[in-house]
């Protein structure tokens, strides 16, 4: 959604013509058709992939565990996530402490790079944000 609402904003303002509207169109047809093609083949819903993503920017935590752990931590993650939050998590800073509890848990119980680690729960509470929130 954001992708297409940077190519909107950017025809309006007139900074792009009509034709480069349908390439970046079309661009973003192959980019949804890829991350769909990539949630069949890790069996994984929209909100895993999401986690899934946010734990694979990390280089090394790729490297070190590799797509199927990185898959499971995603599938625990958001199940854990779904039950913990509550209506106002956001806001609560006694939620929001125990819900990265339990994220650093799940991280330390696959492995994840100790270094990173503190990365990570802070990536996947803002994806939680995003993706709960909504």
């Amino acid at each position: 959604m954001q992708m297409l609402d940077e190519t909107i904003k950017k025809y309006i303002n007139r900074s792009i013509e009509a034709a480069e509207v349908i390439e970046e169109l079309i661009e973003l047809a192959r980019k949804i058709r890829d991350d769909q093609n990539r949630e069949k083949e890790l069996n994984l819903t929209e909100d895993e992939i999401a986690f899934y993503d946010a734990l694979g920017v990390n280089d090394s935590a790729v490297k070190v565990l590799g797509d199927e752990v990185l898959r499971k931590i995603a599938l625990e993650l958001t199940q854990t996530l779904r039950s913990s939050v509550t209506i106002d998590w956001t806001l609560k800073e006694s939620v929001q402490a125990e819900i990265r509890l339990k994220v650093k848990r799940i991280l330390r119980k696959y492995g994840y790079p100790p270094d990173k680690e503190k990365s990570a729960t802070e990536t996947v509470l803002k994806q939680a944000e995003l993706l709960l929130c909504a």
